[in-house]
């Protein structure tokens, strides 16, 4: 069995007179690295499983909670245009994924510790 960390960031903004919250976690990280592999929105939705609304209200609140957007809808072309992440989203998905090793690292690291601190016959009892 692998140990995981699972999380969620969230910022509320009330320094500067505003109720902002930004909640940043795996779903969303997933959608924004389905929409960059996709180029779409609605396959990114498909590809996870979840509706195209749900996947448009996602990316809608995170790029109305950042300073700049993390997804950019693209016009036109010849298949009829499409959904990118801007420099912002792209950085915002690979610092996420480094904090997310470096935490299942260090968890990691302290449950090993934990671990050989306990005394054997207390290692193979349930909990």
């Amino acid at each position: 069995m692998k140990a995981g960390v699972r999380f969620h960031i969230r910022d509320r903004d009330r320094d500067r007179g505003r109720e902002t919250e930004l909640a940043i976690g795996p779903g969303k990280i997933a959608l924004l690295e389905a929409i960059a592999r996709t180029g779409s929105i609605t396959s990114a939705a498909k590809q996870l499983g979840m509706s195209y609304r749900r996947a448009w209200l996602l990316v809608a609140e995170t790029n109305r909670c950042l300073v700049r957007p993390a997804v950019a809808t693209v016009a036109g072309g010849d298949k009829g245009g499409g959904t990118v992440l801007t420099p912002l989203g792209v950085e915002l998905v690979r610092r996420y994924r480094a904090l997310e090793r470096e935490t299942e690292a260090a968890v990691a690291r302290k449950l090993k510790s934990m671990l050989r601190a306990l005394p054997a016959g207390d290692r193979d009892s349930p909990a």
